[in-house]
């Protein structure tokens, strides 16, 4: 059964929806529903069993479309519900899978309930493909390594990888050639699927490929890499970084 989060600052809103869901299926069923904007947005973002969201565009303290921007990576279906026609481009432009209008017809719900069980096969379909490539990849290629951001897969082999810079939430791969690859994982979510015997952690801000390291300058306190980038070497990694070597 699809799993619906409803979000709206109208309880009466909220009820009718919930009484329309469950008079005209049986396929899904209404797990939460919120009046408060950021009570919703702490629940979607830290909660992975949701398989669509209604969302009601005109709200006092965050509208709609500000809402779905601060959303983190959502995988669900969205659905904008309002009394209003003029926003249905907007919808669209956000990514949603469907707009209906208050008061919501039955028929619409049927059909929009429709579109959400495809999505929802498509999301499982290609969720099974991209643990297939990852296992595949992880299992017969040692020197390649996959990595799942912005909703894409990277293959890259470790050799072409320098080292990597954090920027915050974002980290950037510096490879061979002077090549630039920004992702949307901070550096501890790199560190953790890189392998130990080949990279090094050398900084807060960095992660060096140990293959790549051209000079150690003792007394300054930093390594020279093969593009010629100088990578500062934090001092309390200083003994793990020499035992490494």
């Amino acid at each position: 059964m699809l799993k619906a989060v409803i979000v709206d600052d109208e309880p009466k809103a909220i009820q009718s929806l919930i009484w329309e869901i469950n008079n005209f299926s049986e396929e899904i069923e209404v797990i939460k529903s919120f009046t408060n904007p950021d009570k919703a947005l702490a629940y979607l973002n830290t909660n992975t069993l949701v398989d669509c969201l209604f969302l009601d565009v005109q709200m006092p303290t965050i509208g709609g479309f500000q809402f779905l921007e601060q959303l983190h990576n959502p995988n669900f279906a969205i659905v904008i519900t309002t009394a209003y026609d003029e926003y249905a481009i907007k919808a669209l432009k956000h990514d949603a899978l469907d707009y209906l209008l208050k008061p919501i017809d039955s028929d619409d719900l049927r059909n929009c309930i429709s579109k959400i069980k495809k999505h929802n096969e498509r999301t499982i379909n290609s969720s099974k493909l991209e643990r297939m490539l990852i296992n595949f990849n992880t299992q017969f290629d040692k020197k390649k390594i996959t990595i799942n951001t912005d909703g894409k897969l990277l293959f890259l082999d470790i050799d072409d990888i320098i080292y990597i810079e954090s920027d915050g939430n974002y980290s950037t791969l510096h490879l061979q050639k002077q090549k630039k690859i920004v992702i949307t994982k901070k550096l501890k979510e790199v560190d953790a699927i890189l392998p130990e015997h080949y990279f090094f952690r050398i900084h807060n801000s960095y992660i060096i490929n140990l293959n790549k390291i051209k000079a150690f300058i003792k007394n300054e306190g930093y390594v020279v890499m093969d593009s010629d980038h100088k990578i500062p070497v934090a001092r309390q990694r200083k003994s793990d970084f020499l035992e490494k070597l």
